[in-house]
């Protein structure tokens, strides 16, 4: 799929349908094209732009592809609450220059960010010192983790974690990432409705942005805690469901066991799983590290016995989706072998 550019993106939305083709990231699988109201998009930009407060004439950094709903909608809340666009090719590197459309000193109002970029501009000081004048940052299409969390903790700004698919036209829910209001558990929009199904799996009712009762594949836990004086129900995300390991009768969370993992591997790395014929399925790493007896010391000393890998893969590169996610069908494919 080649990719697509403003002009295109304005040319499609201003075309006198009423509805738009985008495409799910493929994370679980092949992206899927779908069909979305143009309205419900200018409702979900609209939910967005009056929770961060943001006014005609404030600036928007796009810089995420627009093939996808996140950057598809970084557009349309410009075109809903009439922000400056500063569009910038998608890159890792989104801040390694300054903007030539903002005055001197101006800082941007708004800008969505995938982990990755976040994390490249993390390491290089003049980009991070840029990332912290933007007001409002949010991340999304992937999960903020605790290291990228520490680091950015102290941020003056304003940083969301969002929850986000496709099918919702961008984002429901957000936690706070800094500050002193930092925490686990993200909190729907007013417009948005959440339970639990039995399957422990999140259910989101949020008819502005979506036709229907929507059940996703996340295992979660919701809670009710009072938020600015009125109890509200919030959620955590524990994995996904069709990320689930069952290795002789005991499930394992593939995410859990990468959040373990993760401050002690340096090289890129994901969890997998494989048939096995005495447990039914076996957990596997998959990395881009050389050192295959070192990797396996880190994992006994920091997994539970249950969740330690029966088997660790070299490959040089994990396969990521375009969004900057594990794609995890072509991941289990190369544990399959």
């Amino acid at each position: 799929m080649s990719s697509m550019t403003l002009e295109d993106f304005l040319e499609e939305w201003n075309n006198g349908s009423d509805k738009l083709l985008v495409h799910t990231s493929g994370s679980t699988g092949h992206p899927k094209p779908m069909w979305v109201e143009k309205a419900k998009m200018l409702n979900s930009a609209r939910i967005t732009c009056d929770f961060l407060g943001l006014r005609a004439g404030d600036t928007a950094l796009l810089c995420m592809p627009l093939d996808y709903i996140a950057g598809k909608m970084v557009a349309v809340r410009a075109i809903e609450r009439h922000l400056r666009l500063i569009n910038e090719k998608p890159s890792g590197h989104p801040l390694a220059t300054p903007f030539k459309e903002l005055k001197d000193g101006e800082p941007l109002t708004f800008a969505a960010m995938v982990p990755l970029q976040v994390y490249n501009t993390l390491m290089i000081p003049e980009e991070c010192q840029r990332l912290r004048t933007i007001r409002h940052l949010i991340i999304g299409g992937g999960a903020v983790d605790k290291k990228m969390s520490e680091a950015l903790r102290d941020f003056p700004n304003n940083i969301w974690s969002s929850y986000a698919m496709t099918e919702t036209l961008s984002h429901i829910a957000l936690r706070r990432v800094n500050g002193p209001d930092a925490n686990d558990w993200y909190t729907p929009f007013d417009t948005v409705d959440i339970s639990q199904a039995a399957d422990g799996c999140l259910v989101i009712n949020a008819p502005l942005v979506h036709d229907g009762i929507l059940k996703t594949n996340d295992i979660v836990e919701i809670r009710e805690t009072a938020v600015k004086g009125k109890m509200q129900k919030q959620f955590r995300v524990v994995g996904r469901k069709d990320n689930v390991i069952n290795s002789g009768g005991i499930k394992i969370q593939i995410e859990e066991v990468e959040s373990a993992l993760k401050p002690f591997l340096k090289a890129p790395f994901a969890i997998t799983k494989a048939p096995n014929e005495k447990f039914g399925e076996e957990v596997v790493l998959v990395t881009e590290a050389d050192d295959m007896s070192e990797i396996q010391e880190i994992c006994v000393n920091a997994l539970p016995r249950y969740w330690q890998p029966r088997r660790y893969l070299h490959v040089d590169n994990i396969p990521m989706t375009e969004t900057g996610k594990p794609a995890r069908q072509q991941i289990e494919q190369i544990a399959r072998g």
